[in-house]
């Protein structure tokens, strides 16, 4: 028991002899030291401060540079923008007006062509209708002068006079035949050539003309398309569908027909029957797959955002 607390003793002289060491002040010269070196360290880390501080406001200047001119461009942008977006809309306007301008055009050629092709086969029976004529003048004339031969040989009857002398110019008979008019094809060519050039209102009468004179003319159809025409282009859409109807009702088989179709869906899309334009629409791609007049059907059903085919009804 004794040794025990004799040990305990010894631990503690031990104990409290490292204590005082440790808590014993230290020299000046060591206290000197430390504290330079703080010194230097807090230097330091003012002059790191004020370094990060400046380039701070450096960056800060920087991204105000960038920021504004960021906003510069974008203003920029959107004037430049602006800009385009009218003059897109601007040409978009006038292709428009050249697709028709171009499609009438195309159409009027069209039609001379046909009304060429008619003119000349009209040309071609004129000939075979003069030829015959020539012919029959000539056997005539030919048998005038055999029997003023005969009368010749003979001796003159008595009571010959020069004046009863037969014309040997004009073939016998009351009723010659008439050469074939064309005052049909001088009147459309007329009604196109005003139309062509914008003269609506004497296009129109030409037209009207034309239908009254020359009814079961194979260009009949034509002319009442264009009456159609007329309305559309002076804005008149109730009476261009009413005329583009009459085409599709009385000439079913006119080659104007495709064309009328589209024509009358432009109309009812210019007075907002909308859904009866896009039926049309897709009525003329069902029936003239592969046209000129199909594709411009499809492009606009394009631009209306409506499929070309309707959509088959839900299963109930």
């Amino acid at each position: 028991m004794r040794t025990r607390w004799i040990v305990l003793a010894l631990a503690a002289v031990l104990v409290g002899a490292l204590g005082g060491a440790m808590l014993a002040p230290r020299s000046t010269g060591a206290v000197s030291k430390d504290m330079i070196q703080l010194q230097e360290q807090v230097s330091q880390l003012l002059q790191g401060q004020r370094d990060i501080r400046s380039a701070i406001d450096t960056n800060n200047a920087t991204l105000r540079t960038l920021v504004q001119q960021s906003l510069d461009a974008t203003n920029q942008l959107n004037s430049q923008m602006g800009l385009l977006q009218r003059n897109v809309q601007e040409a978009t306007a006038n292709s428009g007006s050249r697709i028709d301008t171009m499609s009438t055009q195309t159409q009027g050629l069209s039609d001379n062509l046909q009304d060429i092709q008619a003119r000349v086969a009209k040309l071609s029976q004129q000939m075979n209708d003069v030829q015959g004529l020539l012919q029959s003048i000539d056997g005539k004339v030919s048998g005038g002068v055999s029997s003023t031969q005969s009368a010749t040989s003979s001796g003159p009857p008595t009571g010959y006079s020069a004046a009863n002398q037969p014309s040997a110019q004009a073939p016998a008979g009351d009723n010659p035949t008439p050469l074939p008019t064309v005052s049909s094809d001088t009147l459309y060519q007329n009604a196109l050539r005003d139309f062509s050039t914008g003269k609506y209102d004497l296009a129109r009468q030409e037209f009207s003309d034309y239908l009254r004179n020359f009814p079961t003319n194979e260009l009949a159809s034509n002319a009442q398309f264009y009456l159609g025409e007329i309305s559309y282009a002076q804005g008149n859409y109730q009476d261009a569908l009413a005329q583009y109807e009459i085409v599709m009702s009385n000439y079913p088989k006119s080659f104007k027909l495709a064309a009328s179709m589209l024509k009358k869906a432009f109309a009812e899309l210019e007075l907002g029957m909308k859904s009866s334009g896009i039926r049309d629409l897709r009525e003329l791609v069902r029936r003239f797959p592969g046209s000129d007049e199909s594709r411009r059907a499809q492009a606009k059903l394009k631009e209306l955002g409506v499929s070309t085919a309707p959509r088959a009804p839900a299963p109930r």
